[in-house]
């Protein structure tokens, strides 16, 4: 699935400038500055991620993110993307890459409905932004706040693999399956 992330980054203004502390009013505290765009699996694993100037339209920066999801994965050939990865982005990603760009379309209902695989990629947004380094961006290079990414989703899969389980739990899976 792949979606594109926008976040905020405080802005600066010279002029509310107080006692050597920046003070910023309204509109300036948040702008955006820069898209997350990553691609996860069916479980909401992170797959590739990119980070780019928030000027950089999805379709644009779709095209060097498929291409290095083609180069890591090369067995996928199933891509749910959202409403804004259309146009000739499919047909490139069908003829030059052999995938298939499937989109999952917005609803209509003015209540709450569930997207289907689009809550996957939100989840597992969500799940980062409980890291702390990640709601505000510390970083000057996009490569380095992509491997802040890539930091927080590891720290994040080690401690579900290490968490500990209930051994009653343990031993009554295994005397179902014996």
């Amino acid at each position: 699935m792949l979606r594109t992330h926008a976040f905020f980054q405080p802005g600066h203004d010279v002029s509310a400038k107080i006692g050597g502390v920046r003070r910023l009013h309204g509109h300036q505290r948040r702008q955006h500055r820069r898209k997350r765009h990553v691609v996860t699996d069916c479980l909401g694993l992170l797959l590739v991620v990119a980070v780019t100037a928030a000027n950089v339209g999805d379709r644009e920066a779709a095209v060097s993110l498929l291409a290095r999801l083609r180069a890591a994965h090369h067995t996928i050939r199933l891509v749910w993307v959202g409403g804004s990865y259309t146009g000739h982005l499919i047909d490139w990603a069908r003829d030059k890459l052999r995938l298939t760009l499937e989109i999952v379309k917005r609803s209509h209902e003015p209540r709450l409905v569930v997207l289907p695989r689009r809550w996957v990629v939100e989840r597992s947004l969500s799940w980062l932004m409980r890291s702390r380094h990640l709601v505000r961006d510390y970083e000057t290079l996009p490569a380095t706040s992509e491997a802040m990414v890539l930091s927080s989703m590891t720290i994040l899969m080690s401690r579900r693999l290490a968490r500990r389980t209930d051994p009653r739990a343990i031993a009554a899976a295994v005397s179902r399956t014996a």
